[in-house]
């Protein structure tokens, strides 16, 4: 039976309230801050991937983890389709090169498993080159953790029912109209061959060294920080004393005046007008 084919279970909360949410949330991203300036004062290198179907809460979870961070020592990859020239290379040599330096973090929003997943499935590499992947990967994250690499994998698991609601929410959405594409829109017809693909996929690449972790995501609140907890639990960090900082006080003027308003052109005053009741519809041509 497809696992992930499910419903919610009897009597368990549909959803975590807000508020308690948000509390734990922002107390998760107040670790994260500190677990970066570990990283950042000791040299680490991490790398967290995030993978799953398509509308199962990667995006909104890889925001919340790096809403607060140091973008300079934190990123985000999120590669495009491979160009010519990176067709002709070695697979995993585009991602090479995003790998972190000392003291600093890379997420992956999908990363070299789109080999094993919307590649396998949709046709885009040949089956040859998918078994090549499933042999080399492991072999390949192992190099990543002996040379000392954090390597953490998250897998997002939505049910059909859920996926299905938030692509109607996206089509609904004109801010989120972006995240639906015809690709998007194929995984629902291939559910089962995504799950077969997703089950090969861990059999050949949940090892000791590179586990894969699996966030139930049918609760984004839930599985946020779910995820969040969890990659604190397993990273080995603890505070790092930080220089007391005091604000000088202002030097008294000397004789500086700011030149006249009618000199600079200024932004129209849309919040204003919004208060006045007077305001256009921003963007209108």
């Amino acid at each position: 039976m497809n696992r992930e084919r499910r419903t919610e279970e009897p009597g368990r909360p549909d959803r975590l309230p807000r508020a308690l949410y948000e509390q734990e949330l922002f107390r998760l991203q107040t670790e994260l801050v500190k677990m970066q300036e570990w990283v950042r004062a000791e040299g680490v290198r991490l790398v967290v991937v995030f993978e799953g179907r398509d509308a199962a809460g990667k995006g909104g979870a890889i925001k919340r983890v790096t809403e607060h961070l140091n973008p300079r020592l934190a990123r985000v990859v999120a590669l495009p389709k491979p160009t010519e020239r990176e067709r002709g290379q070695w697979y995993f040599q585009r991602y090479t090169e995003h790998l972190p330096a000392a003291g600093e973090i890379v997420f992956f929003d999908r990363s070299w498993y789109n080999r094993a997943g919307v590649e396998h499935v949709m046709g885009f590499c040949s089956p040859r080159e998918h078994r090549r992947f499933l042999q080399q990967c492991p072999v390949f994250e192992r190099l990543l953790v002996e040379d000392g690499i954090l390597l953490r994998k998250y897998w997002f698991s939505v049910s059909d029912a859920v996926q299905e609601q938030r692509f109607r929410n996206r089509l609904e959405d004109p801010t989120r109209r972006w995240k639906l594409s015809e690709m998007d829109l194929e995984s629902i017809t291939r559910w089962e061959s995504y799950s077969r693909a997703k089950d090969e996929m861990f059999v050949h690449t949940d090892t000791s060294e590179a586990p894969w972790y699996v966030v139930e995501s049918d609760d984004k609140r839930g599985s946020r920080v779910n995820m969040i907890a969890h990659l604190l639990s397993t990273i080995p960090y603890h505070e790092i004393p930080r220089p007391e900082l005091t604000l000088p006080p202002r030097p008294a003027s000397t004789g500086y005046e700011r030149p006249a308003r009618d000199l600079q052109t200024y932004v129209p005053d849309h919040a204003g007008a919004l208060l006045r009741g007077t305001a256009g519809t921003a963007g209108t041509p």
